[in-house]
């Protein structure tokens, strides 16, 4: 049968074992199909550019980033303290007396200055005496102004909340403002409006597309969120497919319903293009304010002493618990004493026979060698986010907390492709700036900070070559996901997802990878970004 629509005159690298290149793509019905023209077949002549699947993001936090780019202050990890004030005191001037001051990011490296009351006045006086949550570069902890400490009603007396810690002056007890994990949950600033949550969505999805990233997996959904990629997709406006992940438990982002009364929610969420098959789990917190679980103590420290590992925010026996739900998860792990327990876990639940669920260890920054065989063993996909773990300002900020040979060992992939491990790639966007895969493509295989300005190379060992990079973020995320039937290589029957590059990247260097610029995207046959 003559296809609707062939594009032809192309260098396509499928992804696809049986067919690892074509010089063009025929499309029926949003479905590829072997080419074959008749006399109303449309054919667009691509002018020989190289054409890839449509990249798929294993985990970003969609909504978020949309929400800050449309409603909230901005700026970057490289803004010291006076640069912060400085845009504080300008975004503040535009409003009223009492309005909120929500944004971000502030580089994790930040904690020490931040950690005032002279900070916190400071803060004060950019904001005229407005409310102030700024959250850092890892989104799990905040900053906050005394106006926003007295409106969550957080006192020298106030306890530390579970999962979370209130720090303080060390003379006076007098909280500094700054919030690490579920204490940072503490202060409310109003929510959204439903079209405001409708619009978040909309604009990070046009940004995805921008980047040619066709399918993704939203890593900690609310109700609003599930809400409005609903109505996107009845509204025939989801032009992606995304698996979101219902949050089990929240120390990060203050969403309410969580656990059980969510994962009832969810159900009715589902859509053509929606899937709300995960939950997720956060097992630990982040290095760099000592909430990740280690095997080996932290640096010590005058708060932590000598022999601090950081603990899992469950036991072995309550995450097997959640993961007996029937849905799949995502388990956040930074360290490498939650990445054991996360398998531990594992290991009891499909011994028991659950064997179709599908397993994730997001970020897994951390792994001790004796657990790397285990992900193969267990199903277990390992979900990765290149761009935290070049070097930057995280992996500084790490460095700064662990051992150095600990800290020198982060994100041992090619240990884990070799071992037979299944590693699908995420961008944590917002917790990276953009949600551009050639940046963490060219840091794969490079091991080095794509953008050129933080030296060195981290663990080059660990490098892997551009193909299986490719795959970490096409196919391997569509399989992590449980959408590989549908979408992450370019192969008959699966839907019309590809990005059409302005260069070939088997002809790159690694830092011309990471300048690779997506012309145009399209999802289902249907062109959805194409840049001017």
């Amino acid at each position: 049968m003559p296809a609707e629509l062939i594009l032809t005159n192309a260098r396509v690298y499928t992804v696809d074992e049986a067919t690892p290149w074509r010089t063009e793509l025929a499309v029926t019905g949003g479905v590829l199909v072997e080419p074959e023209r008749g006399p109303d077949t449309e054919v667009v002549d691509l002018g020989g550019a190289f054409v890839v699947p449509g990249l798929v993001d294993v985990h970003n936090h969609h909504a978020m980033a949309g929400r800050a780019a449309l409603f909230e202050l901005s700026f970057g990890a490289e803004f010291g303290l006076r640069q912060i004030l400085a845009a504080v005191r300008a975004w503040s001037a535009e409003l009223g007396p009492d309005e909120w001051v929500v944004g971000g990011a502030w580089a994790s490296t930040l904690v020490d200055e931040l950690c005032t009351v002279a900070a916190r006045h400071a803060l004060d006086a950019a904001a005229g005496g407005r409310p102030v949550l700024l959250t850092d570069d890892s989104r799990h902890n905040r900053w906050a102004s005394t106006r926003a400490l007295e409106l969550a009603g957080i006192t020298t007396d106030t306890p530390d909340p579970d999962g979370g810690v209130i720090l303080r002056d060390p003379v006076t007890g007098a909280p500094t403002g700054v919030l690490l994990e579920a204490a940072g949950a503490l202060p409310k600033p109003p929510p959204l409006t439903p079209r405001q949550h409708l619009e978040s969505s909309r604009h990070a999805i046009s940004t995805l597309h921008a980047h040619g990233v066709t399918a993704f997996q939203d890593a900690g959904v609310s109700v609003d969120i599930l809400r409005a990629l609903h109505e996107l997709d009845e509204a025939g406006g989801l032009d992606a497919w995304v698996v979101s992940c219902m949050l089990v438990n929240d120390p990060v982002f203050g969403f309410d319903p969580v656990g059980r009364e969510l994962l009832e929610l969810g159900e009715r969420y589902r859509s053509t293009h929606h899937r709300p098959d995960f939950v997720k789990v956060f097992l630990d917190g982040v290095p760099p304010t000592r909430t990740a679980a280690f095997l080996e103590p932290y640096l010590p420290d005058e708060a932590h002493g000598p022999c601090f590992r950081g603990a899992t925010t469950m036991s072995v026996a309550e995450l097997a618990g959640w993961l007996r739900s029937g849905l799949s998860a995502k388990i956040h792990c930074t360290g490498d004493a939650s990445v054991r327990a996360a398998l531990d876990a594992i290991g009891q639940v499909r011994a028991e026979g659950h064997t179709a669920a599908r397993f994730q260890i997001a970020h897994g920054q951390f792994v001790h060698p004796e657990d790397i065989p285990r992900f193969a063993e267990l199903d277990v996909a390992a979900d990765i986010s290149p761009y935290l773990w070049v070097p930057g300002v995280i992996p500084a900020a790490i460095a700064g907390v662990l051992p150095a040979e600990l800290a020198s060992h982060m994100q041992p992939n090619r240990t884990l492709i070799d071992s037979g491990a299944l590693v699908a790639g995420g961008s944590d966007w917002p917790v990276s700036e953009s949600p551009n895969a050639w940046e963490g493509i060219a840091g794969l295989v490079s091991r080095r900070d794509p953008s050129g300005v933080w030296p060195g190379a981290l663990w080059p060992e660990q490098a892997i070559t551009l193909a299986e990079a490719i795959a970490v973020f096409t196919l391997n995320g569509a399989r992590a996901m449980g959408l590989d039937q549908v979408t992450g290589s370019l192969a008959p029957g699966k839907s019309a997802d590809f990005a059409v590059l302005d260069r070939d990247p088997f002809r790159c260097t690694p830092q011309e990878l990471a300048r690779t610029t997506v012309t145009q995207t399209w999802f289902a046959g249907r062109r959805v970004f194409a840049l001017n």
